[in-house]
């Protein structure tokens, strides 16, 4: 049988996993990016042979190959995607190359939203996994996907019965084929990537697509809060939560109770009190993670425990230090104005608020994040590419505690020091990507917390 070429486009994380799975299917892999080095590439591909051709464009690359595997960050209508289609060849992203590598027989729970996907998929995982080891039937749970570990990093090694956690985002579905998520559970809709998708529709239609391959057999988990989530549509029995008010199939919370609902029957779970993680925000979190759970089979004694126990992610309202009587948390995951309002609300002691950061431009409304300011954020510090909107804004919204900063990140944090009185809270929370000043969300906690831990 003769030999099938890959083309993978985009050699971040997803990029390099999926020529490793790619390599070990028996293909010929040949690997692509717009930057001509990548550092660390060829150490992290050791072992895998393959075609080097960084720095050349697509389109140079098209002939012979069956197979073109591209980052998320592309969009699927680049002309050299159009092209590479109407050759013949087969363009597919990374999940959906996971996914066909996996046992059939193993079950995939998907999380998606705008916010909170990362600490519920993380907080998902960790009750499977809770589960397994009660059960301690051979099962396993990955938990993979946009979190930080591609499903194509562990394809492979799934049998029938494991269970897949993965986060996924709007980028990722816009390449899919048959990916399908066993349940699926979609926590918000707000603004965010509009400058990607070209507009809040395309935005919304590419989340909606989690729910594309479902079949009667699975289950769809919907934020009954959310109008844009309720508007989904899917064949999978549907499931709803609500930390407003009670839900007829879901999970809901009565007299400071999270209960599970499912036709007649009633689970009381825990006391709201009870959970790990803070926020109104995390309770969304925590009722959309029971009824992915109890549907899927879940013991309510692995829920119960986890959901007392786990504290969150990193780089989502972590606790970080208190120095001079101050608390400084990272919330670096927030990156987008939503996201950094629910950390707001979060918060129980006056802060001051690192915004920007970043030198990446989503066209995003900053606004509302001054009207959830008020009573909670006492000053604001920003720096980045989006200064000059979020300073802005924070004028139309007659917010004038917020200080423009040089792109140092020292300077900011040292200038929230300054701000900061005993009893109140320092929070990074910048309503913005990263990229341009740090790889990514995760190095620009990381750095936070070194430069904050060594004052």
């Amino acid at each position: 049988m003769e030999q099938k070429t890959a083309l993978i486009v985009g050699m971040a994380k997803s990029g390099i996993s999926s020529a490793k799975l790619l390599y070990s299917a028996g293909y010929r892999v040949i690997i692509n990016d717009l930057k001509p080095e990548i550092e660390g590439l060829e150490e992290a591909l050791s072992g895998v042979e393959y075609e080097n051709r960084l720095g050349v464009a697509p389109e140079a690359l098209l002939d012979g190959v069956d197979l073109m595997v591209i980052s998320p960050v592309i969009p699927i209508f680049k002309p050299f995607v159009k092209t590479a289609i109407a050759k013949g060849i087969e363009v597919i992203g990374e999940i959906e190359l996971g996914w066909r590598y996996c046992a059939r027989g193993a079950r995939f729970v998907c999380i998606g939203g705008t916010n909170g996907k990362t600490t519920t998929t993380a907080l998902t995982g960790e009750i499977f996994k809770a589960d397994d080891e009660l059960k301690n039937d051979g099962r396993r749970t990955f938990v993979l996907g946009n979190i930080g570990i591609p499903i194509t990093e562990h394809a492979l090694e799934t049998r029938d019965g494991d269970t897949v956690v993965a986060e996924t985002a709007s980028l990722q579905f816009e390449s899919i084929v048959d990916f399908r998520c066993n349940a699926a559970g979609l926590l918000n809709i707000t603004e965010d990537h509009v400058n990607r998708f070209g507009s809040m529709e395309a935005y919304i239609a590419a989340k909606m697509r989690m729910f594309e391959n479902q079949t009667e057999d699975d289950i769809a988990v919907l934020n009954e809060d959310d109008p844009i989530v309720m508007r989904a549509k899917t064949r999978a029995k549907v499931l709803t939560f609500s930390r407003l008010h009670e839900v007829k199939n879901g999970a809901f919370v009565r007299g400071g109770m999270i209960i599970y609902r499912r036709g007649c029957i009633e689970v009381p779970v825990i006391q709201a009190s009870e959970l790990g993680i803070i926020g109104a925000h995390n309770l969304e979190n925590a009722l959309c993670a029971v009824c992915l759970s109890l549907s899927m089979g879940v013991s309510v004694k692995a829920l119960r425990r986890v959901l007392r126990e786990f504290k969150g992610v990193e780089h989502r309202i972590e606790f970080t230090r208190i120095l001079d009587g101050v608390t400084y948390y990272n919330d670096s995951k927030g990156t987008n104005p939503e996201s950094t309002i629910k950390a707001i609300e979060a918060m129980t002691k006056p802060t001051v608020l690192l915004l920007g950061a970043g030198n990446y431009d989503k066209q995003s409304d900053y606004r509302p994040v001054f009207r959830a300011a008020i009573g909670k954020v006492k000053a604001a510090v920003v720096n980045g590419s989006n200064t000059e909107a979020i300073m802005k804004a924070a004028v139309d919204e007659g917010f004038t505690e917020i200080v423009a900063v040089g792109d140092d990140f020292r300077e900011m944090i040292l200038t929230a020091r300054g701000l900061a009185s005993e009893g109140d809270a320092v929070l990074l929370s910048p309503a913005c990507a990263s990229w341009g000043m740090f790889t990514d969300y995760e190095q620009r906690g990381r750095i936070f917390k070194e430069i904050v831990n060594s004052l």
